[in-house]
């Protein structure tokens, strides 16, 4: 064999179902073809939709004893692995083979199909059965579960995933692998016999991958008119404008998610995008609520000042810090905004476009990441209502532009 084939490698994805196993194929593939390499993704979801002409959403489709059922998977692996053989054979360089592939005769299969090229294994694993729910119920949208009711589709997936599950062997014995927490872009084992492109996909495993954020704080409210700390206010009238002229400004972009926190002024501007782009997903996270202001919700920041003066002051000094009474801090806060922004980017799977409404603490926390302030600056990052920040995080580009989207503020 010529070197110049080994330079070759295929990448196996691996894990179940809603493991984000598409979400990071396709950011390996972004990332390596600006290198100039020949990159294509083979999805055995994507063969089998095209042959089987019959639905093929069933969990039974799945049970490791219908063995008609198992023959077809296995012939479409099989296909799809040779597909991929065939694009190395010719002008491809990398070749990405998107799949469960959860048993070691699955991966034994790749590995001899493809002896004659580098194999890398990458297993994503993500256990935290509340998020999991929010991507099964994502899962469930699609066109091959149209025909079922939403809690059918649900147990469907749900079961589909258990016959994964009784069949999973873990990485072991493979010559080349990652183990990889795919909310966190942790990584959590890892084997490495020398193959090429080895540390750049590392990288591109662990890093943030955001094409466009659009970081949004809610319109005005009642409660920002009266200086008020926290609480869940309405949008005044101007408030609703705001939303309303987001919304206009956001009509020819194509977002499929936005994210909120669980408060009406943030989901009130969601619904105002919704009115203009209609198959838009709301997602509320509490992670993105506003700081807990504690026994001091409600309150005036004058009331503040005048009925807890040693709070006002401690506040002053160290508003990072600061934590209200049976409340939250930045400092405390910032772990669970954080994890939230991993949860919408990971959910979103790399669309191309997202919204995060947010409050002003949460878009500081938020900014911040992306900014690398010090902490001590964070309270004070501007965070206005007529104007939101563009954020783009990826392997070759980082930009934050702040736009303004009215006219009338």
């Amino acid at each position: 064999m010529q070197t110049k084939e080994r330079k070759k490698l295929c990448i196996a994805m691996m894990g179940l179902p809603a493991r984000g196993k598409s979400t990071h194929a396709k950011k390996i593939l972004e990332n390596l073809s600006k290198e100039n390499l020949n990159v294509r993704i083979f999805n055995n979801g994507d063969l089998r939709r095209k042959y089987i002409k019959e639905n093929t959403a069933s969990f039974e489709f799945y049970n490791p004893d219908n063995h008609k059922a198992v023959k077809i998977r296995e012939n479409i692996a099989l296909v799809n692995i040779r597909d991929a053989r065939d694009f190395l054979n010719g002008i491809g360089h990398i070749a990405i083979i998107d799949a469960a592939n959860v048993t070691s005769n699955r991966r034994q299969t790749i590995i001899e199909e493809m002896s004659d090229y580098n194999i890398l294994f990458i297993e994503c694993v993500n256990e935290q059965e509340d998020f999991l729910k929010i991507c099964i119920d994502t899962k469930t949208e699609l066109l091959e579960f149209s025909h079922l009711p939403k809690e059918e589709a649900t147990q469907n997936f749900l079961k589909r995933i258990e016959y994964y599950k009784s069949r999973y062997d873990n990485l072991t014995d493979e010559p080349n692998y990652i183990v990889i927490d795919s909310l966190n872009n942790k990584i959590i084992r890892e084997k490495d016999a020398g193959i090429p492109y080895y540390h750049l996909i590392r990288d591109i495993l662990v890093s943030g991958w955001i094409h466009n954020l659009y970081l949004v704080r809610h319109g005005q409210t009642y409660f920002n008119l009266d200086n008020r700390i926290g609480g869940d206010s309405e949008l005044t009238e101007r408030g609703i404008r705001q939303g309303a002229d987001l919304a206009k400004h956001f009509r020819n972009t194509d977002i499929h998610y936005i994210f909120t926190s669980t408060k009406k002024r943030t989901m009130a501007i969601a619904y105002e995008i919704k009115k203009e782009i209609p198959d838009v997903e709301i997602v509320p996270f509490e992670e993105f609520d506003e700081i807990n202001t504690g026994d001091c919700d409600s309150i005036t920041y004058d009331e503040l000042r005048l009925n807890f003066p040693e709070l006002y002051e401690a506040r002053s000094k160290d508003k990072y810090n600061f934590t209200y009474p049976n409340g939250e801090s930045y400092r405390t806060m910032r772990e669970r905004v954080q994890f939230g922004l991993k949860k919408a980017l990971f959910l979103s799977g790399g669309a191309e476009n997202i919204v995060i409404i947010g409050h002003r603490g949460v878009n500081r926390i938020i900014l911040s990441l992306f900014e690398f302030r010090d902490v001590e600056d964070v309270p004070y990052i501007y965070i206005p209502q007529d104007k939101y920040f563009q954020i783009t995080a990826t392997q070759y580009k980082k930009l934050i532009e702040m736009k303004k989207f009215t006219e009338f503020d």
